[in-house]
């Protein structure tokens, strides 16, 4: 039997800029709300809240 797959493929973008910087996966099961993360956004130059889009 196959392990059934609880990971899903994300990707974060910048609430400043709205550009989508990262790719990342998340557990579909334990977070079901979207994920907000500080990341470093290379066209904004500093440290901004990414969060996940559609």
């Amino acid at each position: 039997m196959a392990k059934k797959e609880n990971r899903v493929m994300i990707v974060l973008a910048c609430q400043e800029c709205k550009r989508r910087n990262y790719n990342t996966q998340k557990n579909k099961q334990k977070t079901t709300d979207r994920l907000e993360l500080s990341k470093y956004c290379r066209w904004c130059r500093c440290h901004r809240a990414h969060r996940e889009t559609k």
